[in-house]
């Protein structure tokens, strides 16, 4: 039976449960981090080999705190401020144009949420925020106020994990062990909470895992609002959900695959950008127009990633979660150091 750890240093602080569980699931699922990463750079198709001595990794900002463990990442496009939240406690951190350091936005056990992973600033401006354990939250970035809140029915096990907007306002988010993928509308967000509801389910399309292992990770939307992509990050799959049928495929990806692909991000050009985590890995892909196939065409591992769970791009350059989780984390023992978020060119 999994307990809740105690680390050295925090006062007695218990982190959440669903840590625990990801650290089953990572442990299950991960090479040793030496082993993986030269497998990664062993085993790429001859179009992912290229050179990537352009590619230049620095720090974009350092985050306040000695246990952050950052998860996820979000870019607001209106005013270009970055939200990072702590997947150990709970924080959500805002990093504003220009500083070299975030502030704290939320502090950990705002709205009683001590856990956050999924985040992302929807065309209206506000700042979702995932609560494994529980559900999603709706935040006004001026202000911090929770404007709307959705938490799943029933009990364990459930691990919400990351999130989605199509161009009609609707966010579409993963559970990593129930293999579903709940929706909420923008009139649900106006009435302000509600029931996190599974519009689509995936478990009898994935290869079946024992427990509480993460499938589902990483989801993206089609900038047209066609279809949504979403990864099975133990077996390596992508997943297409066509959101005018509901029908579900696995998207053709030409003999790669996307194992430890954890936050995905999928721009108007058909580019996927993806953060491998166990593997210290970047890449890109080539995702046709109706998004049933991907090409792989870049591929970037570097140790300077230190466990990159998610990723936000925006012209220029891929801002990367440096998640430190093998460092006295979820996923080993040890001491961190700074916690930062990474500044990727030539991704």
């Amino acid at each position: 039976m999994l307990k809740k750890k105690s680390e050295p240093g925090t006062s007695g602080l218990l982190l959440p449960a669903a840590l625990l569980a990801l650290t089953t699931a990572l442990t299950l699922t991960a090479l040793p981090a030496a082993q993986a990463a030269q497998t990664a750079q062993t085993a790429q198709p001859p179009q992912a080999a290229q050179a990537v001595a352009d590619a230049r990794i620095s720090t974009a900002f350092t985050l306040p705190g000695e246990k952050v463990y950052p998860e996820g990442i979000a870019t607001d496009p209106r005013t270009h401020a970055v939200y990072v939240g702590s997947y150990a406690d709970g924080t959500v951190y805002r990093a504003l144009p220009g500083r070299s350091a975030a502030e704290v936005f939320l502090p950990s056990g705002t709205d009683g949420r001590h856990t956050a992973n999924g985040l992302r600033v929807d065309s209206r401006g506000r700042l979702w925020v995932t609560d494994s354990t529980a559900g999603v939250a709706v935040y006004d970035t001026a202000s911090g106020a929770r404007l709307a809140h959705f938490e799943v029915a029933g009990g364990d096990p459930r691990f919400i994990n990351d999130l989605a907007f199509t161009p009609d306002g609707t966010a579409y988010l993963t559970d990593s062990f129930r293999a579903v993928v709940y929706r909420v509308t923008p009139a649900q967000v106006a009435a302000g909470s509600g029931e996190l509801k599974a519009a689509y389910d995936l478990s009898g399309r994935l290869t079946p895992y024992p427990g509480r292992t993460i499938s589902l990770n990483g989801i993206a939307a089609d900038p047209a609002g066609r279809y949504l992509l979403t990864v099975d990050m133990t077996a390596g799959d992508l997943h297409r959900i066509d959101l005018r049928t509901g029908a579900l495929s696995r998207v053709d990806l030409g003999g790669g695959d996307l194992t430890h692909a954890d936050g995905l991000d999928l721009a108007p050009d058909g580019s996927l950008r993806v953060a491998h985590n166990t593997t210290n890995t970047l890449t890109r892909w080539r995702v046709s127009h109706d998004g049933t196939r991907a090409r792989l065409v870049r591929t970037i591992t570097d140790p300077s990633l230190q466990i990159p769970t998610t990723l936000s791009h925006t012209a220029g350059r891929t801002l990367v979660v440096r998640s430190q989780f093998d460092k006295g984390g979820p996923m080993g023992p040890g001491t961190p150091g700074t916690f930062t978020v990474a500044a990727v060119r030539g991704l």
